[in-house]
């Protein structure tokens, strides 16, 4: 059951996504933002969490689930550390993702060669 969950969070998530590609101007770039700033702005109302509770993996992998991170990391520094931790405490929170990203993008760059597109 908690795969069917996962499973229905994270395509529900997907649609929304695709629907907004589909029938608005709007550019996955911006899709992409709107995703990671609604993560933020639910997580730190703590709206976020039960929509983790019920959809587990499907709704902390996404866009919105980084998003859910940040503020999560923000609201535990600035418990432990005071307004300093308003600065770093996404970031600390994060660091693990970010830096498998980076050193997996690094590895692709070295095995994939690019060619141009002209």
């Amino acid at each position: 059951m908690e795969f069917l969950k996962a499973f229905l969070c994270g395509g529900l998530l997907c649609v929304i996504g695709q629907l907004l590609i589909d029938k608005t101007s709007l550019t996955p770039a911006r899709i992409l933002v709107t995703y990671v700033v609604s993560g933020v702005v639910l997580g730190g109302l703590g709206l976020y969490k039960y929509v983790v509770e019920f959809g587990g993996a499907g709704a902390t992998v996404p866009l919105t689930g980084f998003g859910y991170l940040l503020a999560k990391g923000v609201r535990t520094a600035v418990e432990e550390r005071g307004l300093l931790g308003a600065l770093t405490g996404g970031v600390t929170a994060a660091a693990g993702g970010i830096t498998a990203a980076i050193f997996f993008g690094y590895l692709v760059a070295l095995v994939c060669k690019p060619k141009s597109k002209s």
